[in-house]
């Protein structure tokens, strides 16, 4: 059986790809750094609700993407260039110069806003990604005592979405067994929120039978260390997005 990676080896390597991303500010850079994310998840799966975060990322962005073109045409600032259509302008104050609502749009002020779009999308899908290849339990225990809670905080909000849908799944799919037809979305509600309360109520109660928050030293049963494979994949991730934002 292989050893498990590092839990802070994948969110280095992804938070350096994201950077990179950024700063190179290219699309071709975010489809490499995509198509890079979704082969190192899939040699990588992990059992647990936190799974499916890539996909649903994924997902998110596409809605973002989808979003941010309605809102490119419809909202923006004039770009000359070549006009691929003419939809119904609406004139603005003129205390609110260089917005424009309709009016011409052109391929320029169309691309740029799916190249922004796309450049955020990726950043959220590259987190997704790490999320979806490391155990947030393991991740907190190896993060540094100082900001512990902070680390808490952010765990239990990174692993709550991917909880909801493994939830929902759940209970949508037990709905439709019992009764044969597909389950609405208020006869889902309801079951969700008991159970996401009384989840939340067992994470309460462990916290404060292991004593959370009461001494300043953090203990561990069985210390993570780095492996040659964990440093050999940071340095691998972080020459990558060096060479990315260097093209």
């Amino acid at each position: 059986m292989k050893k498990p990676f590092h839990p802070l080896t994948f969110w280095a390597i992804f938070t350096a790809l994201a950077v990179a991303v950024v700063i190179s500010d290219s699309v071709v850079c975010a489809a490499l750094a995509l198509g890079g994310a979704g082969f190192i998840v899939l040699l990588n799966k992990q059992d647990g609700p936190w799974s499916k975060s890539f996909q649903w990322s994924l997902v998110a962005g596409i809605y973002l993407l989808s979003i941010r073109a309605i809102t490119g045409i419809i909202i923006g600032v004039p770009r000359p260039g070549k006009t691929l259509f003419e939809i119904p302008r609406i004139h603005l104050p003129t205390w609110l110069p260089g917005i424009r609502i309709g009016g011409p749009v052109t391929w320029e002020r169309l691309s740029s806003s799916l190249h922004e779009g796309l450049i955020i999308a990726t950043v959220i899908a590259l987190f997704g990604a790490a999320n979806s290849v490391t155990s947030p339990h393991k991740l907190l225990r190896v993060l540094p005592s100082r900001i512990y809670q902070l680390a808490v905080t952010m765990v239990i909000a990174t692993s709550v979405f991917p909880q909801l849908i493994s939830s929902i799944s759940r209970i949508r799919s037990a709905q439709f067994i019992r009764s044969g037809k597909k389950p609405t979305i208020t006869s889902v509600a309801l079951p969700l929120l008991e159970e996401s309360l009384g989840r939340a109520v067992n994470l309460a109660e462990s916290m404060e039978a292991r004593g959370f928050g009461q001494s300043s030293q953090q203990s561990r049963y069985r210390p993570i260390h780095y492996s040659p494979r964990d440093l050999a994949y940071i340095i691998c991730g972080l020459a990558t997005s060096i060479v990315m934002v260097a093209l």
